[in-house]
C-alpha cells in the first residue's frame, strides 16, 4: 500500500502505518520551517478523531528552538492561535470538544517544543520535541509538501499518526 491509498481508504492499521512511515524518507530540521496544516491519519489508535474535533490546525516550526507544536482554529475558522500543550492534553481528558471555546484559557505565551534530529525505527531524522510533556513526534517526507508524523507518547501502548501539509 503506499500513502495515496492509505489516504483514500480513509483509516489503516497500525502495522500498516508503521511500513508506510518506515518507507518514507527522513527529513532535515531546517526542512521543516514554515507553518503546516495538520489533518489525522487514522490507524486504529484512541486518539483518532479526537484533534480534527477540537479544531486542530497544525503546527508552527520558527527554527529548531521556537517551535509551536498545537495551532487551533479560532472561533470564527478565519485564523488561528498557539495552544499550550499541557492545556489542550488536560482539557481533551475532560471532553472538551472544541478548544476555540476556551482559548483564553490554553492559548501559549511562548513555543512549547525544540527540534532535534533522534533516531526512530533505526532512521535518524528530524523530531519535535515537547518541553514539558513526555512526547516527541518524529517527521518523514512523503513529498516536498506532505509529512507523516508519528507520535511516540511515553506509556502509550500505541502510536498517534497524522499529516501535515506545508502552506504556501
Amino acid at each position: 500500500m503506499h500513502f495515496a491509498e492509505a489516504i483514500a481508504t480513509g483509516s489503516v492499521r497500525p502495522d500498516q502505518a508503521f511500513t508506510l512511515f518506515d518507507a518514507l524518507e527522513p527529513v532535515d530540521v531546517g526542512f521543516l520551517a514554515g507553518t503546516w496544516r495538520g489533518r489525522e491519519f487514522p490507524s486504529g489508535h484512541p486518539m483518532d478523531g479526537s484533534l480534527e474535533c477540537s479544531g486542530w490546525y497544525g503546527k508552527r516550526f520558527t527554527d529548531s528552538e521556537s517551535v509551536d507544536p498545537l495551532l487551533f482554529h479560532d472561533a470564527a475558522r478565519s485564523g488561528y492561535f498557539v495552544a499550550d500543550p499541557i492545556g489542550v492534553a488536560q482539557a481533551l481528558a475532560q471532553g472538551v470538544r472544541d478548544l476555540s471555546a476556551i482559548r483564553k484559557a490554553i492559548e501559549a505565551p511562548a513555543p512549547a517544543a525544540r527540534l532535534r534530529r533522534v533516531e526512530y525505527r533505526g532512521v535518524l531524522s528530524a523530531a519535535m520535541v515537547y518541553d514539558r510533556l513526555p512526547v516527541i513526534d518524529h517527521f518523514r517526507r512523503v513529498d516536498e509538501v506532505t509529512l507523516l508524523g508519528a507520535m511516540d507518547r511515553r506509556g502509550d501502548p500505541g502510536t498517534y499518526f497524522f499529516v501535515l501539509d506545508r502552506e504556501g
